[in-house]
């Protein structure tokens, strides 16, 4: 899998206009981000971070929109409950809410941060030459309840 930079979406839209020059001097480049679930929805107590995440959802339509004519994808995904440690307070630490979470799972588990490969394998292959703009959920049928 690409190395992945964390960032905002105030960096993550600096970041872009960086990479964007040779992308586009070359005629093709895939471009991945990395949103949340909480770019569909608001979250609970986590204002700040849903803000943001629907920044990056946004931003990455709009630089698809753009770039697209000039041979570039632009495009996210949008992980569900994955196993890290953002999160770690609920997997492990909170039975309750950890519940709650696997209730409304399909998969009924968690994801692994390996679930995560497929979709970036896919994006960044010639296999989605023609998807631009997407937010791909790997949310283990969340979004589907």
């Amino acid at each position: 899998m690409p190395a992945r930079v964390g960032v905002d979406s105030y960096s993550y839209h600096r970041l872009l206009g960086e990479v964007r020059r040779g992308m586009v001097a070359r005629g093709s480049g895939k471009i991945v981000a990395v949103a949340s679930m909480l770019s569909f929805q608001g979250g609970f107590r986590a204002a700040a971070y849903s803000a943001s995440n629907g920044g990056v959802a946004q931003l990455t339509k709009a630089r698809a929109n753009e770039w697209a004519p000039h041979g570039v994808n632009v495009n996210a995904i949008a992980p569900g409950y994955v196993k890290t440690q953002l999160n770690r307070h609920i997997w492990r630490d909170d039975p309750e809410r950890n519940e709650v979470v696997l209730a409304r799972l399909p998969a009924t588990r968690w994801g692994e941060p390996d679930d995560l490969a497929g979709a970036v394998v896919f994006l960044t292959s010639g296999a989605s030459d023609y998807a631009h703009g997407i937010v791909l959920p790997v949310d283990g049928g969340w979004l589907g309840r």
